[in-house]
Protein backbone atom coordinates (compact mmCIF):
# COMPACT_ATOMS: atom_id res chain seq x y z
CA UNK A 1 0.00 0.00 0.00
CA UNK A 2 1.22 3.82 -0.60
CA UNK A 3 -0.32 6.90 0.58
CA UNK A 4 0.50 10.13 -1.12
CA UNK A 5 0.03 13.35 -0.27
CA UNK A 6 -0.15 16.11 -3.06
CA UNK A 7 0.30 18.89 -1.48
CA UNK A 8 -0.50 21.63 -3.97
CA UNK A 9 -3.67 20.63 -4.83
CA UNK A 10 -4.68 19.12 -1.03
CA UNK A 11 -5.32 15.59 -2.76
CA UNK A 12 -4.44 12.52 -0.96
CA UNK A 13 -4.22 9.20 -2.87
CA UNK A 14 -4.18 5.93 -1.45
CA UNK A 15 -2.68 2.71 -3.44
CA UNK A 16 -3.94 -0.69 -2.55
CA UNK A 17 -2.79 -2.62 -5.57
CA UNK A 18 -0.93 -1.89 -9.24
CA UNK A 19 -4.06 -3.36 -10.36
CA UNK A 20 -5.41 -1.83 -13.81
CA UNK A 21 -8.29 0.92 -13.01
CA UNK A 22 -11.48 -0.61 -14.71
CA UNK A 23 -13.77 2.15 -13.29
CA UNK A 24 -14.41 4.97 -10.89
CA UNK A 25 -17.22 5.55 -8.46
CA UNK A 26 -17.56 8.49 -6.84
CA UNK A 27 -18.15 8.23 -3.19
CA UNK A 28 -19.19 11.82 -2.50
CA UNK A 29 -18.21 14.82 -3.67
CA UNK A 30 -14.32 14.44 -2.36
CA UNK A 31 -14.06 10.49 -2.47
CA UNK A 32 -13.34 8.61 -5.48
CA UNK A 33 -12.68 4.99 -5.53
CA UNK A 34 -11.03 3.16 -8.26
CA UNK A 35 -11.64 -0.30 -9.55
CA UNK A 36 -10.39 -3.05 -10.96
CA UNK A 37 -12.14 -5.43 -14.01
CA UNK A 38 -13.04 -7.74 -10.79
CA UNK A 39 -14.35 -5.30 -8.93
CA UNK A 40 -11.51 -5.13 -6.31
CA UNK A 41 -10.33 -1.88 -4.40
CA UNK A 42 -7.37 -0.50 -6.64
CA UNK A 43 -7.03 3.13 -5.13
CA UNK A 44 -8.69 5.91 -3.40
CA UNK A 45 -8.62 9.65 -3.95
CA UNK A 46 -9.45 12.15 -1.49
CA UNK A 47 -9.66 15.42 -2.59
CA UNK A 48 -9.53 19.13 0.27
CA UNK A 49 -7.96 16.03 1.73
CA UNK A 50 -6.60 18.28 5.03
CA UNK A 51 -10.52 19.06 5.78
CA UNK A 52 -11.93 15.91 5.19
CA UNK A 53 -9.63 13.23 6.25
CA UNK A 54 -7.82 15.72 8.67
CA UNK A 55 -4.33 13.89 7.68
CA UNK A 56 -2.02 15.23 9.88
CA UNK A 57 -0.18 12.32 10.89
CA UNK A 58 -0.38 8.50 9.62
CA UNK A 59 0.14 5.41 11.65
CA UNK A 60 0.21 1.69 10.41
CA UNK A 61 -0.49 -1.12 12.43
CA UNK A 62 -0.55 -4.56 11.04
CA UNK A 63 -2.56 -7.21 13.53
CA UNK A 64 -1.95 -10.96 12.99
CA UNK A 65 -4.02 -13.92 14.20
CA UNK A 66 -2.07 -14.17 17.45
CA UNK A 67 -2.56 -10.84 18.57
CA UNK A 68 -6.32 -10.80 17.77
CA UNK A 69 -8.04 -9.40 20.80
CA UNK A 70 -10.65 -10.99 22.06
CA UNK A 71 -14.57 -9.27 21.93
CA UNK A 72 -17.08 -10.54 24.85
CA UNK A 73 -20.23 -10.68 23.42
CA UNK A 74 -23.06 -9.63 25.99
CA UNK A 75 -25.73 -13.49 26.73
CA UNK A 76 -28.79 -13.10 27.49
CA UNK A 77 -30.32 -14.59 30.32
Amino acid sequence: MKIKSFSDTDIALVEFSDFQISETKEVNDNIYIDLDAEGNLVSMTIEHAKSQAKIKELSFIEIDNSEEIAVKKPTMR
